[in-house]
């Protein structure tokens, strides 16, 4: 499988892809641009996915328009600012889970990024000069309650440093917080909260992630790892040995 940069290429299947989405505005302007990708002439059909956190998330979306046999598939990327190495993390992700896979999947073509088009200038100018700007409310906030210390007492930290990223944190992270929505892990067991974080240091272990309260740290994970800690350690307080990186004093590779 080759991922190539489309140029003026228009595909029978279009994935929009965003970062991520949790709530219900931006899910609904998803589904507002899906529509009008959608509605562009030769384009068959159109979804969308997020890369992080969000549902349905890029693996499962591409999974389907495998199964329905699309091809060729045209993802394309709605992020800003642009980051050249996302585009190197989708590239690496994508023929990660085609080699995991025993279907045959079409070509995969990217877009280039939407900040990269001179058509954004016209945008930026088009909106700067709108009649519908509208002035935000000044006004006093209104007082909060409060907040209930929450009684979970694990926590997983992903790490977001450039080796981890470029490894494909972005995936372990949504896979994570997908799954602790799906499973309740947040009251399930002792409770599970989970954050992303700086860099954890061991940068040749990308990409990594830290349990506590043990401190155990997890490397070269993906998302059946994923599966495996929360499982295993989250839920049954075992340490998944295999993927696990004990403090020896020397340095250390994947394995």
């Amino acid at each position: 499988m080759t991922i190539n940069l489309a140029d003026n290429d228009i595909a029978s299947r279009v994935l929009l892809l965003a970062r991520s989405a949790t709530t219900a505005v931006p899910l609904r302007e998803m589904e507002r641009l899906r529509d009008h990708a959608a509605s562009m002439p030769d384009v068959a059909a159109a979804t969308f996915a997020f890369s992080e956190e969000g549902t349905p998330s890029l693996r499962t979306a591409l999974h389907e328009l495998v199964a329905a046999g699309a091809s060729p598939i045209v993802i394309v990327p709605i992020i800003l600012p642009t980051d050249p190495s996302f585009e190197v993390w989708l590239r690496r992700t994508v023929q990660r889970w085609q080699a995991a896979d025993s279907v045959p999947w079409p070509e995969i073509r990217v877009t280039p990024f939407l900040g990269t088009q001179p058509l954004l200038q016209e945008l930026l100018a088009a909106v700067i000069g709108s009649d519908q700007t509208r002035p935000l409310d000044n006004g006093k906030t209104t007082a909060t309650e409060g907040s209930i210390v929450p009684a979970q007492k694990r926590r997983v930290l992903v790490c977001m440093g450039g080796p981890c990223n470029a490894a494909g944190a972005g995936v372990v992270w949504g896979h994570l917080r997908n799954e602790q929505k799906r499973l309740s892990l947040r009251t399930t067991g002792d409770g599970s909260m989970s954050a992303k974080t700086s860099c954890l240091g061991p940068c040749s272990l990308a990409p990594v992630l830290q349990v506590w309260p043990e401190g155990t740290l997890y490397g070269g994970v993906d998302e059946s790892g994923v599966d495996r800690i929360i499982h295993s350690h989250l839920l049954g307080g075992e340490i998944v040995d295999d993927l696990a990186y004990l403090p020896t004093g020397s340095k250390q590779r994947l394995r």
